[in-house]
């Protein structure tokens, strides 16, 4: 289905995100698509959100952008839902907080929350009404406020998440397994209001058949490094095991990304964090960019972050491929925030 604001296909709907699955198993929640009159089962979150750019899918060797605004409109009402059941959501109430979420964790274009809060009702588990009736026609920020426009989630969902015990936590885990890097998780759950039950398996439910982290993807990408910070350097052990040193996907595996060496670092935790936030990324001969976007005055940010501008990554020892080029180009063009600082004094 093509929504309104020029999002496209991936294979036969691209950007939609459904409610249910097919497989038996699953968790289903019928809705009624009004426009084509008829029923229709959706799993949330069982591809990522998408959006075209006049090419083939990422997976036919096309560019294909990620649009993370909707995901992190359905995560903010589902923790709204937790603490106000079915109560509908204002859009200059909750304004500033979808502005915060976009901001920190939605696509490095900017976009106002009044995009994703006008358009999730194409997919059809969203609704929006105005004080000039159901639906709004204008996207704008500024409509949006003077029509006090409210948004909810459909009643067919709200009575699957007030009907079905856990529903409501297998949906958030996999929208954000499908749609996020692990390190961002707990951010967004902060941000978002949710309260998520310790003790799920996350995203076990929902995900893909066949869809599964390799174990032994840090393992490698660590050997492959030499259990040191592929950054700065940085190497730590603790009672033999290695400690602070993380396996982070170039390409989230959320998105694609593959269990490989080729899309893998061996990076320190703070730098796993910032590469994943868009303030670190690399440049096609991998060495290390910083964005403009970062801001930093102590001695602490100097030497941790803005040192690192324009020095080369460490390469992964012999008998392991460094990191692939289109990795590199997707994380640029799908993480990276901003425009890369101008290179540190040599030396560094």
């Amino acid at each position: 289905m093509a929504g309104a604001g020029g999002e496209g296909a991936v294979g036969a709907e691209e950007g939609a995100v459904e409610i249910g699955r097919d497989d038996p198993g699953k968790d289903h929640v019928s809705d009624y698509d009004g426009r084509r009159g008829q029923r229709r089962r959706r799993a949330v979150g069982s591809r990522p959100w998408t959006g075209s750019t006049g090419s083939p899918p990422s997976g036919a060797g096309g560019r294909t952008a990620t649009a993370r605004h909707k995901p992190l409109l359905l995560l903010y009402a589902l923790g709204h839902h937790q603490r106000h059941g079915a109560r509908p959501i204002e859009y200059a109430e909750a304004e500033q907080h979808l502005s915060r979420l976009l901001r920190e964790f939605g696509p490095p274009r900017r976009t106002t929350p009044a995009y994703p809060f006008h358009h999730l009702a194409t997919d059809g588990f969203w609704t929006v009404t105005t004080a000039e009736g159901e639906g709004t026609s204008d996207a704008s920020p500024t409509a949006l406020r003077r029509t006090n426009a409210r948004g909810a989630l459909s009643p067919d969902l709200l009575r699957a998440l007030d009907t079905e015990p856990g529903l409501l936590d297998r949906i958030a885990r996999h929208l954000l397994d499908a749609n996020f890097a692990p390190s961002l998780h707990d951010d967004i759950r902060l941000l978002a209001g949710l309260a998520l039950d310790a003790d799920a398996e996350p995203g076990s439910d929902l995900r893909p058949a066949g869809a599964r982290r390799d174990p032994g993807f840090r393992d490698e990408v660590l050997t492959a490094y030499e259990h040191r910070c592929a950054f700065c350097g940085f190497e730590g052990w603790i009672d033999g095991l290695t400690v602070g040193l993380e396996a982070a996907h170039v390409r989230w595996w959320a998105l694609g990304g593959p269990d490989d060496p080729g899309n893998g670092l061996c990076l320190c935790s703070i730098h796993h964090r910032l590469f994943d936030r868009g303030v670190l990324g690399l440049t096609d001969d991998r060495a290390v960019t910083v964005s403009t976007r970062f801001v930093g005055r102590s001695a602490g940010a100097e030497q941790v972050v803005h040192a690192l501008a324009g020095r080369r990554s460490h390469d992964p020892q012999p008998g392991y491929a460094p990191v692939e080029a289109d990795h590199i180009a997707w994380h640029r063009r799908e993480v990276f925030r901003g425009r890369p600082r101008e290179q540190a004094t040599a030396g560094t």
